[in-house]
């Protein structure tokens, strides 16, 4: 099976479950359009992979209504409104997004994750080839601090070589920075260098799809990313959403 996963995190930012749809909805439709196809009906997580459970509307008001009633809990405007919803085809490709975020709270960083599990044939999935472009869109959607995309392996490989918590910034085979982390990118990575919409960088190994890197080069671009301060954690308790 070829799973990766796009994930990125940020400080505290408080937002009501309204402002949190609009985001969602985004998100949903940028990956439609990404995934040709493989991800347009989108249905809560606690229907696993039951094709005929009602799908959530993908709008506001529908996206908004899934995250009121999997959220009831009345500290969640502190801890952070969760919600997961999938979508693919079971018989090629699951797409699976898990989204925490919203609440006050200053010591754990809000989240977004996009998991693509797929048994296709390598290179058949565009998800999987355009990996990038999904953490291009979720930077743009969410706003965050930083954010990768990686394979079980190279997420592996990174950690034990760095030693890093699971919150920790990092890069994967691509690698998102916030405005204030980009500004202290070193130059000459072996990759494509693309400023988003937020003002941040998405500096690409796999060039768009076309190249595969290994994980020594994975590691390599963390090892510079690293010494020029651009992964530096933000200071617990947050006291804003960004480095």
């Amino acid at each position: 099976m070829l799973s990766v996963v796009v994930h990125a995190l940020w400080g505290v930012r408080e937002e009501d479950p309204g402002q949190l749809a609009e985001r969602w909805v985004g998100l949903l439709d940028g990956l439609a359009d990404i995934g040709s196809g493989d991800c347009t009906t989108w249905r809560g997580a606690e229907s696993e992979d039951d094709l005929t459970a009602a799908p959530v509307e993908r709008v506001a008001s529908g996206v908004r209504a899934y995250v009121e009633r999997t959220n009831t809990d009345p500290d969640a405007p502190y801890i952070g409104y969760t919600s997961s919803l999938w979508s693919g085809r079971l018989e090629t490709v699951k797409v699976t997004v898990g989204i925490n975020a919203g609440g006050s709270a200053n010591r754990v960083p809000d989240s977004c994750v996009v998991g693509i599990d797929s048994t296709a044939a390598q290179g058949s999935v565009e998800l999987i080839n355009r990996s990038a472009e999904v953490l291009h869109l979720l930077a743009e959607c969410w706003g965050p601090d930083w954010g990768e995309s990686y394979s079980r392996e190279e997420y592996r490989a990174v950690k034990t070589e760095f030693d890093l918590r699971a919150t920790a910034p990092r890069g994967g085979r691509s690698v998102y920075l916030s405005p204030g982390r980009a500004a202290l990118a070193p130059e000459g990575l072996p990759g494509t260098y693309t400023r988003t919409a937020p003002g941040g960088l998405l500096i690409d190994l796999t060039r768009g799809g076309t190249t595969q890197p290994s994980v020594e080069k994975v590691i390599e671009a963390n090892r510079r990313l690293f010494a020029a301060g651009a992964l530096e954690p933000l200071p617990v308790p947050f006291d804003r959403d960004t480095f």
